[in-house]
């Protein structure tokens, strides 16, 4: 049963739905859903994530790897940081959360000598902002000098960029094939109420990406071009070193398989799934699955070279993680056991080992990454 909204958290929703409500008038009584999507996550002091509420972990709306143990960052660690020694280069962590994977990346780059003169954070909201600066400050204050945050992306970085659960949050097109052609799914309103509405693809890119998917009639899911944009921003701006993408998805083929035919747009409220993304917003998650497919054929297109894909197990498990958990004695039970079981987690097929993917890219001709070498995926893009 979902918990009931507190009197503050209901007023917020309103006037964030309020401010819906303005931009689908504003716009003549229809915007496309990744216009919805984006004010509803990011509109400045109202949207999910850049308004206050609590997001991460169990008091929040979903737990994330990092939150889960700290051997996901510690493991990332041991991932870039040959990469890291050899372009001499920074980080640049794109949507740090609750800044816990910046503060166990940065902790076990330190114990290998691996550590960048900066660690770089992109983020967009003021509220995470803060959070991010308050966990560093508290759990690595010897090192929060080297953080810095950016409003924007570095128009030459060198070195590693990375970012965990990003592509899913980034807003999504709606696409509802019919017979005769696409057509973009938007909301309208019907009263005060938000309502979906079909019409033409205006946009002749969006409509070349679902004209070459060429789904069966009624089959309505998503096409993420912020995405493709992103992974172009990124390429653009790295002179030389790695790319790093850790999120849930799957290859076109499984994405848009027949099965499939609702998509995977998903709302998440204090850890409950639901599919009407109308409910309550400002104060739930709306994501959607990562084509890997699209994205790969992005960094491609924008001059990187697909370093490897493979499952979050496979990168983990390649990059040290069981190892790192052996550090804990298994005889010290309380220590331990929570460790294993978040590991089991992290890499079991039937929890995040599978769902989650991990993509690379590099330029300027780095070394194989030793997360991508077992397990490589990439012939299924």
């Amino acid at each position: 049963m979902l918990p009931v909204p507190t009197p503050d958290a209901l007023a917020h929703s309103q006037r964030v739905a309020a401010h819906l409500r303005s931009l689908i008038q504003d716009a003549g009584g229809w915007i496309p859903f990744s216009r919805y999507m984006e004010a509803a996550l990011y509109a400045p002091g109202l949207g999910y994530y850049a308004a206050g509420a609590m997001k991460f972990g169990a008091a929040g709306d979903f737990v994330t790897a990092p939150e889960m143990t700290p051997l996901f960052g510690r493991t990332l660690a041991h991932a870039i940081a040959p990469v890291l020694i050899e372009t001499g280069g920074d980080v640049l962590e794109l949507g740090a959360g609750s800044g816990r994977l910046a503060a166990d990346v940065l902790g076990e780059l330190e114990k290998l000598n691996a550590l960048p003169a900066r660690y770089c954070i992109l983020e967009v909201s003021a509220d995470l902002r803060q959070r991010q600066q308050e966990t560093l400050a508290r759990e690595r204050p010897q090192l929060a000098g080297r953080v810095q945050w950016l409003d924007a992306l570095p128009a030459h970085f060198s070195g590693v960029i990375f970012g965990n659960e990003v592509l899913d949050a980034l807003p999504v097109e709606l696409v509802h094939w019919m017979q005769d052609a696409p057509l973009a799914r938007g909301v309208t309103l019907d009263g005060d109420r938000f309502a979906w509405q079909d019409r033409p693809i205006a946009d002749p890119v969006l409509r070349a990406r679902a004209d070459a998917l060429n789904l069966a009639p009624g089959y309505v899911s998503e096409i993420n071009l912020a995405a493709d944009a992103l992974i172009a921003s990124l390429a653009h701006s790295l002179d030389r070193g790695l790319i790093l993408m850790i999120d849930y998805g799957f290859v076109a083929a499984e994405y848009y398989h027949p099965q499939r035919h609702m998509g995977t747009l998903r709302v998440h409220v204090r850890h409950h799934a639901l599919d009407d993304p109308f409910h309550l917003p400002g104060l739930c998650d709306l994501t959607a699955h990562v084509d890997f497919s699209a994205v790969a054929r992005a960094g491609m297109a924008a001059g990187l070279e697909l370093a490897g894909y493979t499952s979050q197990a496979s990168f983990l498990l390649n990059s040290g993680l069981t190892e790192l958990l052996m550090q804990t004695p298994p005889a010290d039970a309380a220590a331990y056991l929570p460790q294993a079981n978040a590991v089991q987690r992290l890499v079991s097929p039937a929890e995040m080992g599978e769902l989650f993917k991990v993509i690379g890219f590099g330029k300027g001709g780095i070394a194989p990454l030793a997360g991508l070498a077992r397990g490589d995926r990439r012939h299924a893009l």
